[in-house]
């Protein structure tokens, strides 16, 4: 049997059934013989059965005829899997990855899709899974992938890195269809921080977006929020290349200019004036910004690495400082080279 085909004639799960983690059915269910999406919430599991839609995320995308919908652990695992697709919020997957670890075998391979990092310990996905669950191969999607817009078929792109070729591979052949074309990295440090550090970015260029600020301003916040990113990335382990490609620049362009992005609508609420608390109940959904920008900005000013614009997000969201305060800081800083810290 040819690799490929082993990939094909998979059984995959995939852990959340929010809107990215039910795209993300749908796409891998195209190209497994089985696909079970989990959700804790069991009326939302009759629900989706029932109607084949996920009303609550992506009321217009139907779900694919070979996705079953189930609650129980028992039953998401039974008859054995091959691949496990982890779309949890990252401030879940600690706690949720204990509950599931004894379902594993530690053969499966695990590619998770979270965009974000553990608070307080900075912990990568990545490293959480490797330590919570019994699997080896481990591996992360990420890329300029707004859900509603895969969801309509719209040509998107993503990378899956990993160090293992195999996961490599079985993500391309899972994901890939005609409209979703996935590379390859080994850069799993990079790739993971890149997609944590641009919802960061994604709040500041909403709250731009507020003001009616112009293109100047989105340009500047998008090409100096880049050099940041990869400032920290790097200073991480990521690989500056990762910064400039889908991971990183494509995924800035993306949910730094589209409302469909929650982080993004936060920024936009925050500029209004409106409270943070009653933005985060209303969303729909979790914006990882909002603690990753905490979190990575406490650990940015213990170990001296430059983060201006990071600074003046969380200055903003914990209601220091209110947008123009906080574009003026930035605006008169010292003036330096453009490469410079």
């Amino acid at each position: 049997m040819m690799k490929k085909d082993f990939w094909h004639n998979s059984k995959v799960v995939v852990i959340g059934s929010g809107s990215w983690g039910t795209v993300l059915a749908n796409l891998v269910a195209r190209n497994s013989v089985e696909t079970r999406l989990w959700s804790r919430d069991e009326e939302q599991v009759r629900a989706m059965n029932a109607t084949r839609v996920n009303a609550k995320y992506l009321p217009n995308t139907p779900l694919h005829e070979r996705i079953q919908v189930v609650h129980s652990l028992d039953r998401l695992f039974e008859g054995g899997v091959r691949v496990v697709i982890w779309a949890l919020p990252s401030s879940a997957c600690r706690e949720q990855a204990k509950q599931f670890a004894r379902y594993l075998t530690g053969d499966e391979i695990v590619i998770h899709a979270t965009k974000g990092v553990e608070p307080v310990t900075l912990k990568r996905v990545s490293e959480i899974l490797k330590e919570e669950l019994p699997c080896a191969r481990i591996g992360v999607i990420s890329g300029p992938n707004l859900a509603q817009e895969v969801a309509r078929g719209d040509p998107s792109a993503a990378v899956v890195a990993s160090r293992f070729d195999e996961v490599i591979e079985c993500g391309q052949v899972l994901f890939t269809n005609d409209n979703f074309r996935v590379y390859g990295s080994y850069d799993v440090i990079g790739v993971e921080w890149a997609g944590a550090l641009k919802n960061v970015l994604a709040i500041a260029s909403g709250a731009l977006e507020s003001l009616g600020l112009g293109w100047n301003a989105k340009a500047l916040l998008i090409t100096r929020g880049l050099v940041e990113l990869a400032r920290f990335g790097m200073a991480m382990g990521g690989k500056e290349p990762t910064f400039l490609g889908l991971a990183g620049l494509g995924d800035l362009l993306a949910t730094s200019n589209s409302t469909l992005s929650r982080n993004y609508r936060v920024g936009m609420a925050i500029a209004k004036g409106e409270k943070l608390p009653d933005i985060l109940s209303r969303l729909g959904g979790t914006a990882e910004g909002v603690k990753t920008a905490t979190t990575v900005r406490e650990f940015a000013v213990a170990r001296g690495i430059p983060m201006p614009i990071t600074e003046g997000v969380y200055q903003l969201l914990q209601g220091n400082v209110q947008v123009g305060e906080a574009i003026r800081v930035l605006m008169t800083r010292p003036l330096k080279s453009e490469w410079s810290t």
